[in-house]
């Protein structure tokens, strides 16, 4: 069950105060989002703008604000993983970014020798000097987002970056001493052929097989989000999408050429070398706990979901006020949900899911039946198998996930 809920600092206090009171376990994830872009991508639909007013140091302000409020709610337990995304988190200045990584270090526990800190970066706005910053600071992995090697398709997504410089900016976060990287990659972009994101690719694994190259890649196919500009443009006729047997193709290519060079897909759209895969967002997709600070930031914890006020005024008079974000979107504990969700996610991954667990769950709901019943049918038309106890999508279902998952879903939505 949803509902919205109003901005303001009571509600927020009584909803999503309840969730904290209700946590036991200490939340072991934090995400933090950083909305400043220095230009708004086509194709975008995360919370992000170009900021005219310079408001960086105010936000840092309320940042810091935030993070005192929540760090009790990870006493108790050193964090696994940190997450900065955005906008463009390297577009912070580096003065900000060294009194935010204070900030963390003296509000958190970070002593797990197995933290994952990772940052987004920009290409053109990675130096030497940031990189430095972020690895004192025990940041030890970027994403960088390339999305394409080819200046035309980068002019399509609005993106305004040189292809060269994502190989600098690797080297340079290599150069600093930050030992994880990875880059996303954009595919099925209007225009491109199979040949040209082939070359992307061939691109990509270049700097894969480097000692300072990458150990990740995110290969993503472009969505046509509602209320974005590329969306805009699609609906009035600028450009025609890329044929749909074409996509699959290239998916199939970047499964096979990036497998051939030692980088496993343990999720639909990422590949990594064996220990490179992403720990934050295997904590996403195996419904873990996390905190969530920054306008527009979702967090999760003990059953309740919740969104911090996607405005960064809204947000920053929030948090200056009572410490925490007004919220919307927020969800109470819903045991239907969260199985659909496991369900959801958990077939994404190559690990796939754990059947006991799975129909343990559905049980409780009245539904094991039905979800055996719905489990059966993929694996009847070799779209899943069992294997070792946990349910996996067989190497011809990945390119279904979605839908394989949406029949497991509403089995445990309505049982028949």
């Amino acid at each position: 069950m949803r509902e919205r809920i109003d901005l303001t600092i009571d509600q927020q206090s009584r909803d999503a105060g309840e969730a904290f009171a209700t946590a036991h376990e200490p939340a072991r994830a934090l995400y933090i989002h950083v909305p400043f872009c220095f230009h708004k991508c086509h194709y975008c639909d995360f919370y992000s703008f170009v900021d005219t007013q310079d408001r960086q140091a105010p936000f840092v302000d309320a940042l810091e604000r935030e993070l005192a409020h929540l760090a009790p709610h990870a006493a108790g337990a050193p964090l696994r993983s940190i997450f900065v995304g955005g906008g463009t988190p390297s577009l912070l200045r580096p003065d900000l970014w060294t009194r935010l990584l204070a900030s963390l270090r003296a509000r958190f526990d970070l002593s797990d020798p197995s933290l994952e800190f990772t940052v987004e970066c920009n290409p053109e706005t990675v130096t030497p000097e940031l990189m430095g910053i972020l690895h004192s600071g025990g940041v030890n992995r970027v994403s960088i987002g390339a999305q394409s090697f080819d200046a035309a398709h980068l002019k399509t997504l609005e993106r305004w970056h040189d292809p060269d410089n994502v190989e600098r900016a690797v080297a340079l976060a290599s150069g600093a001493g930050i030992p994880r990287r990875s880059i996303d990659l954009i595919f099925g972009v209007p225009g491109e052929s199979l040949a040209s994101w082939r070359a992307d690719l061939a691109r990509a694994l270049a700097l894969a097989r480097r000692p300072d190259g990458v150990e990740h890649l995110s290969c993503y196919a472009l969505t046509y989000e509602p209320n974005t500009a590329m969306t805009a443009r699609l609906r009035r006729g600028e450009f025609a999408p890329v044929d749909e047997d074409e996509e699959a193709d290239m998916l199939l290519a970047t499964v096979e050429t990036l497998r051939e060079a030692g980088l496993e897909r343990y999720e639909v759209s990422n590949f990594a070398r064996p220990g490179g895969e992403c720990r934050h967002n295997l904590g996403y997709w195996r419904q873990e706990q996390w905190l969530a600070a920054g306008p527009s930031a979702s967090a999760h914890l003990a059953g309740f979901r919740w969104k911090n006020v996607p405005r960064l005024t809204d947000w920053m008079e929030g948090v200056n006020a009572s410490g925490l974000s007004p919220v919307t979107d927020f969800e109470r504990p819903d045991p239907a949900r969260a199985l659909a969700e496991r369900l959801m996610t958990g077939l994404r991954l190559r690990e796939g899911l754990p059947a006991e667990e799975m129909l343990a769950r559905a049980g409780a709901l009245g539904a094991e039946d039905a979800l055996r019943r719905a489990v059966d049918r993929a694996q009847a038309r070799d779209l899943m198998r069992s294997d070792r106890g946990r349910w996996t999508l067989t190497d011809s279902a990945w390119l279904l996930a979605d839908g394989i998952a949406s029949e497991l879903m509403q089995a445990v939505w309505r049982p028949a």
